[in-house]
């Protein structure tokens, strides 16, 4: 109650101004774990704000919460206005046609039923005066690139990218002053982030927005992080976060190693104070033999004896824990990317090999040519090209050809004898019947001993607890760096990798691994992916656009 009425009074006395709010909340899963607790975060109007975290802090669920659709298990969140939510995962839509997804179904409705003659109170009611609504919905599908897309279509016959759209386009629909977007850029091509990089400069919106695309998060003017210790406020955007946390981190090491200097001290001064108390201990004892002490005085001191020994260790294990503590908290804190190690062997093929040669190449479904022109390109190794095209465009086909899997309709693909792992966003690579240990040890050629793929593991942050977990309950990012440590116990690299939007189910913190070890890997590089900024980190050459290029 005393809560409620704090936040009665936030509101109250900061009307103009707040926006959102969270006041000390925590959320539990109902199995009693805590995702997070003692959360504060105050949002002011027009704020523009990202919400980053690495993967399982919480970010969802604390968007879930500020737009209303989770509650905390306690404190208290609220909001001036009712957010618009743009969610992440839409499988909870399938059911539903994009009117009803939107919200706007009854409202629809109720405008048709006025318009031929039905002017109920309900209608009215249901209407809310809103006559323009149908303009509206026309202006918005127009303007996100959706001009095929029906009110009354399917959700579950739209792609991943025109359900995105369709809920970008509700905020035109529903014209809130609270915006929520999780992870918004995921599924949309290059032309779809564009005209949502558009919209976050130009909106007057308050925003709070949850991503891991860094060019998005470079047009937010405020970072905010969730992490164990909260929320912590970065007055920048993500350049400024990075450099910011890149001193932090700089700071970690340096107080990492002062600390790992001190328990070596510690360590060692215990182990010469005890050494000198069992000297002073057999000393005492011969004196007191010589001086021939009666049997009972002599054991009185000896009991002194080891009591003392007792208490010495006591007070030096008691400072020992206390440091090693503070060093695993420290270690802990460290970036996942500091502490793993990818060692990938090199591919067996010499660089320049030709690998891949294309000549006026075209596929068809059904009679119609897939391409406008036909392709003519040439792939050799050790080159990394990125392969570019608006969604529908034809690149998993361009992969499917590479790769021998499917034929061209006109035209000839010749292939040079390679070895080639084909990475989806899924990381479909990953059994989830299988164990972690299972997983990696379905890599091994049989060179590998079982310590020496657990000692993998651990490069790739898969500890003992972790190796008889199965892999269906791993995260995006844990499946990623278990398909790394996969390639790397294989004996040999493959000859060619191919990522398809490898990044888009990744935190920033898991982007940074994945891409540390792309650049070791010296093998042939083809990618499919949106993310500008890690096509620049992975050393890109050249670009390949299928329908645009003769290579």
């Amino acid at each position: 109650m005393h809560a409620a009425v704090m936040a009665a009074a936030i509101i109250h006395s900061q009307k103009k101004f707040l926006m959102l709010f969270l006041q000390g909340v925590t959320y539990a899963h109902p199995n009693r774990d805590v995702l997070f607790s003692d959360i504060h975060l105050t949002v002011n109007k027009q704020d523009k704000i990202a919400l980053i975290g690495n993967n399982g802090s919480g970010k969802s669920t604390l968007l879930g919460i500020l737009a209303g659709r989770l509650q905390p298990s306690s404190g208290t969140a609220g909001a001036d206005s009712k957010p618009y939510f743009v969610p992440q995962l839409f499988g909870q839509y399938n059911a539903l046609t994009v009117a009803e997804a939107l919200g706007i179904h009854e409202k629809l409705l109720a405008l048709k039923e006025i318009l031929e003659g039905h002017l109920t109170d309900i209608n009215l009611e249901l209407l809310d005066d809103d006559w323009g609504i149908e303009e509206r919905c026309q202006e918005a599908f127009a303007h996100w690139q959706l001009p095929e897309i029906a009110l009354s279509s399917p959700m579950s016959a739209l792609s991943g990218g025109q359900k995105t759209k369709v809920f970008l386009a509700g905020i035109m629909i529903h014209e809130p002053e609270i915006v929520l977007l999780d992870e918004p850029s995921n599924h949309l091509d290059a032309p779809g982030r564009a005209l949502l990089y558009d919209y976050i400069r130009s909106t007057g919106h308050t925003l709070v927005v949850v991503s891991h695309d860094r060019s998005l998060l470079n047009l937010l003017p405020t970072v905010c992080e969730l992490g164990r210790r909260g929320i912590t406020v970065y007055g920048g955007n993500y350049d400024f976060y990075k450099a910011q946390k890149s001193a932090e981190n700089g700071a970690l090491s340096l107080e990492m190693k002062a600390k790992e200097k001190a328990f070596r001290k510690a360590r060692e001064v215990e182990r010469e104070s005890i050494e000198r108390q069992q000297k002073l201990d057999a000393r005492g004892k011969k004196k007191q033999e010589k001086a021939g002490l009666p049997t009972i005085v002599q054991n009185a001191f000896r009991n002194n004896a080891e009591r003392s020994t007792a208490r010495m260790k006591g007070i030096h294990a008691e400072k020992v824990g206390g440091i090693s503590q503070e060093l695993s908290q420290l270690r802990s804190e460290m970036p996942g990317i500091d502490k793993m190690k990818v060692d990938f062997d090199n591919s067996a093929l010499h660089k320049g090999k030709i690998l891949v040669t294309a000549d006026h190449v075209n596929f068809a479904y059904g009679e119609r040519p897939l391409w406008q022109e036909n392709l003519d390109f040439r792939i050799t190794s050790g080159e990394r090209i990125a392969i570019k095209g608006a969604n529908g465009s034809g690149k998993t086909t361009l992969i499917r050809m590479i790769l021998g899997e499917l034929s061209p309709a006109t035209g000839a693909v010749e292939r040079a004898d390679f070895k080639a792992v084909y990475i989806d966003q899924d990381y479909s690579l990953i059994d989830n019947a299988l164990s972690v240990y299972e997983q990696a040890q379905k890599f091994n050629s049989g060179i590998l001993q079982e310590h020496d793929i657990k000692i993998r593991l651990n490069r790739f942050l898969f500890t003992r607890e972790y190796w008889d977990k199965p892999c269906a309950g791993l995260s995006g990012g844990e499946k990623m760096r278990l398909m790394l440590c996969s390639l790397a116990v294989a004996t040999q690299a493959p000859d060619m990798i191919i990522l398809d939007e490898p990044t888009n189910n990744l935190d920033i913190q898991n982007i940074g691994i994945l891409t540390a070890a792309i650049n070791e890997y010296r093998g042939t590089l083809l990618v499919v992916s949106h993310d500008v900024h890690f096509l620049g980190e992975i050393g890109i050459e050249r670009e390949m656009e299928p329908g645009s290029f003769s290579t």
